[in-house]
C-alpha cells in the first residue's frame, strides 16, 4: 500500500529527518584518518536518543547498530566494527531515527583526508544523482522518472548504477512502497502525486554495478572491488514539486 500523508503527518517525518540531518552534520569532523568506526556509531546513538528520538536501523531486522558505516568498495550495510579510517578512503555513513512513531532516513558519503580525482568524481556524480532524481519527483511524473534520471546521469559519467537495492517510502514504517529504483524507463511505473513521502538513494559504483553479500550477512561489496558511493535524502511530494526533508536544523 502507498500512504500519501497529511501536511501533520509531513511534519512529523520532517523531524525525525531533521534529527537524521543533525547527526551526519554533527559526526562529520569526526570522519577523518584514525577514527574508530565503532566510536562514529556510538556518538551517533548519543546524539539521536539526546534528541527525544531512536536509532531507526538498531536491531532493524536484527542489525546490530546505529549507523551502516560502508568503507570504499562496500556499498551499503556496513556494520560499524573496529576498523580505522585512513587518508584517501571514502565512506558512506546511512542513519536513520524514529520520533513520535515517524521515520527519518538520510546518507551522505565523505572523504577521508585528501582523495584522489576519480573518488572526488565518484562522490560529486552521486550526489549530483540524486538532485537529478529528486528533480522528477513530481505529482503526475513516475517512479520510474527519478530512476532514469539517475541513471542517465551516472552512466553518461561511466559509473554504473547497483540494480539489487533501491530507495523506497517512508513513514510510520523504515521502508514503505513503492520501491525508488535508481535505474528504469521514464514514464513507467508508479504515478507519483502530492502526499508521497520517499526516500531515493543512489548507490553508484566507479566500476561494474553488480555486487554480493559479505560473510557477515549484511554488507554488500561491489564485485570488481572498485569503489562506490551513497547518498539519499527523504523527500516530501508536494503540489509544487519535491521538497527535501532530510535537511539540519540550520540549513
Amino acid at each position: 500500500m502507498v500512504h500519501t500523508r497529511s501536511p501533520r503527518e509531513v511534519e512529523k517525518i520532517s523531524r525525525s529527518c531533521q534529527i537524521v540531518a543533525d547527526t551526519l552534520i554533527m559526526l562529520e569532523p569526526y570522519v577523518v584518518p584514525g577514527a574508530r568506526v565503532f566510536d562514529l556509531d556510538k556518538m551517533a546513538e548519543e546524539f539521536i536518543c539526546s534528541q527525544g528520538a531512536r536509532p531507526a536501523f538498531k536491531g532493524y531486522m536484527g542489525f546490530p547498530s546505529t549507523l551502516c558505516v560502508s568503507i570504499d568498495h562496500a556499498v551499503v550495510h556496513g556494520i560499524p566494527g573496529e576498523e580505522i579510517l585512513s587518508e584517501g578512503q571514502i565512506v558512506g555513513i546511512d542513519c536513520g531515527a524514529e520520533l513520535d512513531g515517524y521515520f527519518g532516513d538520510h546518507a551522505k558519503s565523505f572523504a577521508v583526508g585528501n582523495i584522489d580525482t576519480d573518488k572526488q568524481l565518484l562522490l560529486d556524480v552521486t550526489r549530483e544523482s540524486l538532485m537529478k532524481g529528486i528533480e522528477q519527483a513530481k505529482p503526475g511524473n513516475y517512479v520510474g522518472d527519478i530512476g532514469n534520471a539517475v541513471q542517465a546521469y551516472a552512466e553518461s559519467h561511466g559509473f554504473s548504477v547497483v540494480r539489487e537495492l533501491v530507495g523506497h517510502g517512508i513513514g510510520t514504517a523504515l521502508h514503505e512502497e513503492p520501491q525508488i529504483p535508481n535505474y528504469g524507463k521514464a514514464n513507467h511505473g508508479y504515478k507519483l502525486r502530492a502526499g508521497m513521502c520517499i526516500a531515493i538513494e543512489p548507490m553508484i559504483n566507479a566500476g561494474v554495478k553488480e555486487v554480493y553479500t559479505a560473510k557477515d550477512g549484511w554488507t554488500i561489496l561491489t564485485k570488481d572491488g572498485k569503489a562506490s558511493a551513497h547518498f539519499e535524502h527523504t523527500i516530501a511530494i508536494t503540489e509544487d514539486g519535491p521538497k527535501i526533508l532530510s535537511v539540519g536544523s540550520h540549513g
